[in-house]
């Protein structure tokens, strides 16, 4: 077979600047010089004198994965060269994390970040263990996030004047400084699910924006 079945504009070229890229809509490409850190078991290709260490959440963190089913399960990669990361043919994005701001988001959407960026697991202020006991990665520091979601994500903007309530089961990230309390509503859970329970959203006030994903989560099947 020739080498032309596809053309050059799917071919993929050494890179030399480091750092973190949509390389498509599925997958992120980074350019490793030293090192950064990914989800165990989304590297799907890689190239040049690369390394990878399994690491551990530590006891709260574990514990907290255990009691929630959340949690960020990582590897280290360090050395020079590329490596290519994707999560079952979910979408791809990234957000920037200036020095200073911190960025909540739900474990399961996390991809790979530069090694400049410091994580911890927390309970979701306001939510308690009520809701699904929502636990979240705070990331902290300077640096690029890569995430994943069902979709192309809806980036909306939240105001002092304009609070927005979102689907627990939607919600990918927010910028930490907003307020977060749960908010139950009747009305919208017979509209929109059909029955006469109980619906919870995730209420957020202040300034700063909200990511989610244009579906709720995909129920696991059963094997």
């Amino acid at each position: 077979m020739k080498g032309d079945l596809f053309s050059n504009d799917h071919m993929v070229q050494p890179a030399s600047a480091p750092g973190m890229s949509v390389q498509n809509a599925k997958s992120i490409r980074y350019v490793v010089n030293g090192e950064m850190m990914a989800r165990q078991g989304a590297m799907v290709a890689f190239r040049g004198n690369l390394q990878f260490e399994r690491k551990g959440q530590g006891v709260g963190g574990m514990l907290k994965r255990a009691v929630t089913g959340e949690g960020l399960p990582l590897m280290a990669v360090r050395g020079q060269g590329e490596a290519w990361f994707a999560h079952e043919a979910q979408n791809c994005f990234v957000v920037d994390v200036e020095q200073g701001d911190e960025f909540t988001v739900n474990g399961r959407n996390v991809l790979c970040f530069d090694a400049t960026l410091s994580y911890r697991i927390q309970t979701v202020k306001g939510a308690g263990i009520a809701g699904g006991g929502l636990f979240n990665s705070v990331f902290t520091g300077s640096g690029k996030l890569g995430l994943i979601c069902e979709g192309n994500p809806l980036v909306i903007p939240v105001t002092s004047q304009y609070p927005v309530f979102v689907d627990t089961d939607a919600v990918v990230g927010w910028t930490a400084h907003l307020h977060t309390s749960l908010h139950r509503s009747q009305s919208i859970g017979s509209m929109l699910r059909g029955g006469s329970g109980e619906a919870v959203q995730l209420k957020l006030e202040g300034e700063g924006y909200v990511v989610i994903r244009p579906s709720e989560v995909t129920p696991q099947k059963e094997h």
